[in-house]
C-alpha cells in the first residue's frame, strides 16, 4: 500500500448493511484508497441470525475478525448506530485505527455506557411517529433482549426524505432484524476505555436535515465526548451517503489527507 494510497472500512448502521455504501465505495476506489464495507452480525449478507447476537461483542464480530486479520492501519467510518460497534472495535484495536469518522452517528464516551449518549440527548420518538417501526423481543425471560426492524413509512419520513426514492426502495428490499443498540440491552459494557477508544482521533460529521437525528441533538451527541474536528453536510438526510454521496466522500478525501 503506498503512503497515499489509504484504507477505509466503512460501517452501516441499525437494519442497514454494506449494501449501503455503493455509491461511496467507487468514489473512494477511484481516489486511489482501498475500502471494505463490512456486513455486521445479521446484516446485509451475513449469515448470522438476530437470535445468536446476545452482546455487542457478537454483533461486531464481522469488524474484530477484519480488524484481527490486518496489520494496516484504517480509517473506520460509522454511521448512526455503526458508532457503537467502532468504538468497541476501537477499544480492542485502538493502534489499527488512523480514524473514527461519526456520520451523524452515536458517539460513546469513555464514562458511561455505550448507548448513554444516544439516550441522554435524543429524545425518545414518540409511538405515533414510529409508524411501521416493529419492535420485539428475544433472549430469556431472565434477560430479554430488544430487536427492531425499520418499516417503509418509517424509513420515507424519517431516514430518507431527502435521497434517491430508488435508494428508499433497495432499502425495502434489504433491510433487516437488528439488535436496538439505542438501549442499553445489548451492552454488557460499563464503558469504553481512555487508553484505548478514547486514544483514537475521532472525526464527526453533522447531517443539516436528519428527521432521525436532528442536527441540534448531534451536537449534544457531540458535545458530550468533542471529537478532533467537526463537519457538516448542510443538505443530507439521515442516510447521507444516498442523498449527498458526493459531498460525503469529498469530506473523507479530506479526512484522509490530514489524518491518516
Amino acid at each position: 500500500m503506498s503512503k497515499s494510497q489509504k484504507r477505509f472500512v466503512l460501517l452501516h448502521g441499525v437494519c442497514h448493511g454494506a449494501w449501503c455504501w455503493y455509491k461511496v465505495i467507487p468514489q473512494l476506489e477511484a481516489a486511489g484508497h482501498i475500502v471494505t464495507a463490512v456486513d455486521l452480525a445479521a446484516s446485509g449478507i451475513n449469515m448470522s441470525r438476530v437470535e445468536e447476537i446476545q452482546s455487542v461483542k457478537d454483533y461486531s464480530k464481522p469488524l474484530l475478525d477484519l480488524l484481527g486479520s490486518d496489520d494496516e492501519k484504517v480509517i473506520i467510518v460509522a454511521h448512526s448506530m455503526g458508532g457503537i460497534p467502532a468504538a468497541f472495535a476501537a477499544d480492542i484495536f485502538p493502534h489499527k485505527i488512523a480514524a473514527i469518522v461519526f456520520l451523524t452517528a452515536t458517539m460513546p464516551d469513555t464514562t458511561n455506557p455505550p448507548g448513554y449518549a444516544f439516550e441522554k440527548f435524543v429524545p425518545s420518538i414518540p409511538p405515533e411517529e414510529l409508524l411501521d417501526t416493529v419492535f420485539s423481543t428475544y433472549g430469556t425471560p431472565d434477560r430479554p433482549l430488544l430487536n427492531v426492524l425499520f418499516g417503509p413509512k418509517f424509513m420515507a419520513k424519517k431516514l430518507y426524505q431527502l435521497s434517491p426514492v430508488e435508494d428508499l426502495e433497495l432499502a425495502n428490499l434489504l433491510v433487516r432484524v437488528n439488535p436496538a443498540l439505542a438501549t442499553e440491552n445489548l451492552s454488557g459494557i460499563i464503558s469504553f476505555t481512555e487508553e484505548g477508544y478514547g486514544s483514537v482521533t475521532r472525526i464527526s460529521i453533522i447531517c443539516g436535515e436528519d428527521n432521525l437525528v436532528p442536527e441540534e441533538y448531534q451536537r449534544l451527541i457531540i458535545n458530550n465526548f468533542p471529537p478532533k474536528e467537526v463537519m457538516k453536510i448542510k443538505d443530507a438526510d439521515h442516510m447521507a451517503m444516498f442523498s449527498k454521496p458526493q459531498e460525503l466522500c469529498a469530506l473523507l478525501l479530506e479526512i484522509a489527507d490530514k489524518y491518516a
